[in-house]
């Protein structure tokens, strides 16, 4: 039998990736008021919109793990049917996520001796995640096994570069990214942080420029510094907290100056978006650096 690749709602995948790419995914879960959502439901589109509404109108948001219960019975389904399985994790800098569901595996791995359990943290958030589980599929289409994959996935996850900006710092202070004085200070200079993902998978504050403009514009300017050549063959993602028109201006200057044909664009999910706010935008390629 062949090996089937499981990752969690945090990638950020378009839905007709997933479909296509026969994922599995294990949503993460959020509160609003105290009622609980999963913030993926296989066949049910989330309106993410209002989501983001929501948060600009005061709404308190909570995060949490995918259901572990859930989690099992999809993994033991899977193994049940004869299937090897390799998960793409949730960065553990950013969520407990990856900790959790690795522990699950290992008990099951006692169980079902006889089947191949790989997992491996992507130290990805977002599309960044998204990007590398992209690449891991195309991996397994080329004829790769399991252990290829995953050693793939290893070798290049330190490549795949997270570029970010937010247009409100406040949600940044409540998600304890940055100080109430440094949040309160940069709303009144109109300071927009751009931030990355690290080596250890943790959200870094990089430089700050004011102006919603220059901070996209930094983004790009991030990728011409880094990008791995040919820039016009690599896929762009880009995802965005409820800012479609600042996610499109990005995506065609990344077409505009690097020739980039396949530039695929998503919201950004519940549990990431409610600590990173409306008007969050990340940019995704391979770099040689982080």
């Amino acid at each position: 039998m062949g090996f089937e690749i499981v990752t969690d709602s945090s990638c950020n995948l378009l839905e007709d990736m997933i479909d296509d790419f026969g994922l599995h995914i294990l949503p993460l879960t959020f509160m609003i008021d105290g009622e609980q959502y999963q913030s993926y439901l296989k066949g049910e589109r989330t309106d993410l919109k209002q989501f983001y509404t929501m948060m600009r109108e005061g709404k308190v948001i909570t995060t949490s793990l995918p259901n572990l219960a859930d989690s099992e019975k999809l993994f033991r389904n899977l193994l049940e049917e004869g299937q090897d399985i390799l998960y793409l994790g949730f960065s553990s800098g950013l969520s407990g996520t990856y900790e959790a569901i690795d522990l699950l595996l290992k008990d099951l791995k006692n169980e079902f001796p006889e089947r191949t359990i790989r997992s491996v943290e992507t130290l990805a958030a977002s599309g960044g995640q998204g990007l590398l589980v992209y690449y891991a599929v195309q991996k397994k289409r080329e004829g790769m096994d399991i252990d290829g994959v995953a050693e793939w996935v290893k070798d290049n996850r330190l490549r795949l570069a997270h570029w970010f900006t937010v247009d409100d710092l406040m949600f940044l202070f409540r998600g304890g990214r940055v100080s109430k004085t440094s949040a309160w200070a940069g709303t009144m200079l109109n300071i927009k942080p751009v931030m990355h993902v690290d080596d250890e998978g943790h959200l870094i504050p990089m430089e700050k420029v004011r102006g919603r403009k220059k901070s996209l514009n930094a983004l790009v300017d991030h990728m011409r510094k880094s990008a791995v050549e040919p820039i016009s063959e690599q896929v762009v993602f880009i995802t965005h907290g409820d800012c479609i028109e600042d996610a499109e201006y990005v995506a065609g200057k990344v077409r505009e100056e690097f020739g980039v044909g396949e530039v695929h664009i998503n919201y950004v999910d519940p549990v990431i978006g409610a600590h990173s706010g409306p008007g969050t935008l990340a940019l995704f390629f391979l770099a040689d650096r982080r």
